[in-house]
């Protein structure tokens, strides 16, 4: 017999998961929205300004190096990691006759969207320290509404896919997910472009993220009255563990230290070269900032054709592998980027060389950490007879939230020296996958998969 709380392992249901990658490409837009075109909005560049964009909140360093978006994103970017261990302590021990995680999801989708719609609407029309505050206000409720949704979908990761084969499928399913949805949030500039004339500059933008908010919402709403959690994951026991006590256990995990540390570094490089995507190709290659979009369209259909062989060699080499390659191809990418522009080569030439050689380790890295992630918290689930996924996501958005909280602090902080900046910034990136590839190599994922797969669990895969 397994152990106490250990739920045995059994194949996951196809229509659920498919429902459940939906809700990632919701959030993934709206989260793509403030990752990529919050400070492009509020630290214009002077070709911005020239096409009618405005300023709208202090510019420039303020203080120690800092400056005010980098501030007021970092704090967010805090908010965030700090109160995600509370949702999801509440979400594990919710007993809600829904279950534990739909509850959330469905009362905070609507919140979610109009937040990120606000926080791009300043109440002063010009630069203010009234619209300092307000997108302080409106940027912490944003983080809070995203962790009310995303903790509790993230911990139904585990219990959705119940085995190693349904893991990886549907980590695979909201890698696509996600990956579309981000691609969506790049859209902003050509949406934004067939509104300008009517709009203007200022208002076009708003729109545009108004528009996409409504389909987010719309798809997030899909797994939360689409999937019925007491059959699609078993009658799971909540957890009455204190927050607290759960999160000093979750953090005592060895392999989950490793797992941390290395996605902490992760998100720091990855948070850079997104944030930065914009700027290297305006700035850098000297083009439109519609062409952000054409760009990243083209990184997620080539990254997409990876899935696939991606998918198939998980299963027969291991993760832990193909996560280490694709940290130290990252490296390559970025190490390009930070020199793109130059040498004479035609831009499109770069644009389309940065494209393709991120599309290979987003393919790995957009399936795998959260697969990684599951057998980590699934193999505790197994050892400690207590099933605390909920908290172990909630750490894993802890790091991802560290990691974007330093990115945004030195993006802001090195491209306030222009294009010598941007191309800090892809180095710095650079530097941080190449310490996070380092680090993962003292996951020991034969110990977990052993765990999971020990002799005298029930229905042991």
């Amino acid at each position: 017999m397994g152990k106490k709380g250990a739920a045995p392992a059994r194949s996951g249901n196809e229509r659920d998961l498919r429902l459940f990658a939906v809700g990632q490409l919701g959030w993934a837009i709206l989260s793509g929205v403030i990752s990529n075109w919050l400070v492009y909005f509020y630290m214009p560049s002077e070709s911005m300004l020239s096409q009618g964009m405005k300023v709208f909140i202090t510019q420039g360093v303020v203080f120690a190096g800092l400056t005010v978006i980098g501030v007021i994103t970092a704090c967010g970017r805090l908010l965030d990691g700090f109160i995600d261990p509370f949702i999801a302590s509440k979400s594990d021990s919710c007993k809600h006759r829904l279950g534990r995680r739909i509850p959330f999801m469905r009362y905070a989708a609507v919140p979610f969207g109009v937040m990120t719609v606000l926080v791009f609407v300043s109440p002063v029309d010009g630069e203010s320290a009234v619209n300092n505050v307000a997108l302080f206000v409106s940027l912490m409720l944003f983080y809070i509404t995203l962790s009310l949704y995303c903790t509790p979908f993230n911990a139904l990761i585990p219990e959705l896919g119940r085995s190693q084969e349904d893991r990886i499928n549907l980590s695979t399913y909201i890698s696509v997910t996600y990956f579309v949805g981000t691609a969506a949030a790049y859209l902003v500039t050509a949406i934004d472009g067939l509104l300008e004339p009517a709009l203007g500059a200022v208002w076009s933008f708003r729109a545009t993220v108004g528009i996409l908010a409504a389909v987010a919402v719309a798809c997030m709403l899909v797994p939360a009255f689409g999937i019925d959690e007491r059959e699609a994951c078993g009658e799971a026991v909540p957890s009455s563990t204190p927050m607290g006590q759960s999160v000093v256990r979750t953090f005592k995990n060895r392999d989950f230290q490793v797992f941390e540390a290395s996605d902490v570094l992760y998100w720091v490089s990855i948070t850079m070269f997104q944030t930065g995507l914009p700027y290297y190709i305006t700035e850098l290659m000297g083009f439109d900032d519609s062409m952000t979009f054409v760009f990243f369209a083209l990184m997620t259909v080539v990254s997409l054709v990876f899935y696939g062989p991606v998918n198939v060699l998980a299963k027969r080499l291991g993760k832990k592998r193909l996560v280490v390659f694709a940290f130290f191809f990252f490296c390559v990418a970025f190490a390009v980027t930070s020199v793109c522009g130059q040498f004479g080569i035609p831009a499109m030439a770069w644009g389309v060389a940065v494209a393709v050689l991120a599309a290979v380790p987003m393919a790995v890295l957009g399936i795998l950490p959260q697969a990684v992630l599951a057998d980590i918290a699934e193999a505790d689930a197994v050892e400690s007879g207590e099933r605390r996924e909920g908290m172990f996501y909630a750490a894993r958005t802890f790091s991802m939230t560290l990691g974007q909280t330093l990115a945004m602090i030195l993006f802001t902080s090195i491209s306030t020296a222009g294009q010598a900046g941007y191309r800090a910034t892809a180095l710095v990136a650079t530097a941080f996958c190449l310490v996070a590839a380092i680090v993962f190599t003292r996951y020991r994922e034969d110990r977990v998969l052993g765990a999971i797969s020990a002799p005298g669990r029930e229905g042991g895969e």
